[in-house]
């Protein structure tokens, strides 16, 4: 059985607009992505895009593109779209690739989408890797997950769960307590096509909403979403231009040294 990858991307953006299209080193940043994407195993890789500019850049190298609506309240959402547009089947397994990942591994998305294959109880699957720090574990944008013994999600939370909480009435603040292994969410998913398909009947969770977590919707509603460690660690994305020149700068870096 094989799978397949949807790279959402958008040309809105607050914080950096247009920044599918941002050069990187002689290309769109999409581009970048969508040639990691194509490194993996996957049968298809499809970007979806509500923005004609998008559109037409992506097809001059080469991609396969899904024109999706403007409106979609959540990530989620617009990848349903794409599989229902383009007549996924209910046992269909989706990889959904983040459009401003340009180093993405594609190892990873590998792993990921075996990792759904391999658990039939399971509708999503994802990655997490170690917190290393006490800053990560106390930041609420880096966000938490707690499994259970079979890989199976708990909890997400941009909490630290679980909470140590001895070793911080003890005042240990400094670094990472040893008695847990802390484990940071890494937002690579891969979806059963028809977990996608119920998931946008239901309506936002509260759990969901207080944390601004999408896939406490998913859990909320019985879902049980794998997570296992990235056997690669995924560089950072791009949110700011300042971090698209650093992605530049390392690999032009990595350029010169090949």
């Amino acid at each position: 059985m094989g799978f397949s990858v949807v790279i959402p991307a958008r040309f809105a953006s607050s914080r950096f607009p247009g920044k599918p299209l941002a050069d990187l080193c002689g290309k769109p940043m999409l581009q970048h992505v969508y040639e990691r994407a194509c490194e993996s195993e996957a049968l298809r890789v499809i970007i979806a895009t509500d923005d004609q500019r998008i559109a037409d850049t992506a097809e001059e190298f080469g991609a396969e593109v899904c024109m999706t609506r403007a409106d979609h309240p959540s990530g989620t959402d617009r990848l349903q779209e794409v599989v229902h547009k383009l007549g996924f089947y209910a046992d269909d397994i989706v990889v959904n690739v983040q459009g401003d990942e340009p180093l993405i591994p594609p190892r990873i998305i590998n792993q990921v989408a075996h990792n759904l294959m391999a658990m039939p109880e399971a509708g999503i699957a994802t990655l997490s890797e170690p917190i290393e720090s006490i800053e990560a574990l106390t930041n609420p944008n880096v966000v938490k997950v707690v499994s259970d013994r079979m890989g199976m999600a708990l909890y997400f939370s941009r909490a630290t769960v679980p909470w140590p909480r001895d070793a911080f009435q003890q005042g240990v603040t400094e670094e990472v307590p040893a008695l847990f292994a802390w484990q940071r969410h890494i937002g690579l998913y891969a979806y059963r096509v028809r977990m996608l398909n119920d998931f946008v009947t239901w309506p936002p969770a509260a759990l969901e909403e207080c944390e601004c977590l999408e896939q406490l919707r998913a859990l909320w509603n019985g879902v049980r979403i794998h997570v296992a460690p990235a056997d690669e660690a995924p560089p950072a994305g791009v949110d700011t231009p300042e971090d698209l020149e650093r992605i530049k700068q390392w690999l032009l870096s990595h350029e010169a040294s090949a």
